[in-house]
């Protein structure tokens, strides 16, 4: 199953709440989307994204309960990665460098030494 899928804003959404609730119903699905389609559309949606590989079901009772097939930090690492790839033209540098001078970026002293132990890290494994 690939992870570079590019998603439809809805089939993000979808991703979104079953990352966040890890398994619901097409109904709890429904309740958790913003300005939500028809019943049957998400259900239309369900199916594509489970054709596609993304997600799973299982019946409870006359149920479907759908959870992600990828956790949300692999599904998160290939966003960042293909974000990187598509605008910093695969420049890691470029892209904190982004992060970090935006005004609205705002770091705790214990971010930032978290940081400082993933670069230190880096360093040591020559990456």
């Amino acid at each position: 199953m690939s992870l570079e899928h590019h998603f439809s804003r809805r089939e993000r959404q979808i991703m979104d709440v079953l990352h966040t609730k890890e398994s619901a119903t097409v109904a709890e699905i429904l309740a958790a989307l913003p300005d939500p389609p028809s019943y049957s559309a998400v259900r239309a949606l369900l199916r594509i994204l489970e054709d596609k590989g993304h997600i799973r079901h299982r019946q409870e009772g006359a149920r479907y309960v759908y959870l992600s097939r990828v956790s949300r930090e692999n599904a998160s690492r290939s966003a960042l990665k293909r974000l990187v790839s598509t605008f910093f033209q695969g420049s890691v540098t470029q892209a904190m460098a982004a992060l970090l001078e935006s005004p609205d970026t705002q770091l705790s002293d214990a971010e930032l030494s978290r940081l400082q132990q993933i670069i230190k890290q880096a360093k040591k494994e020559g990456r």
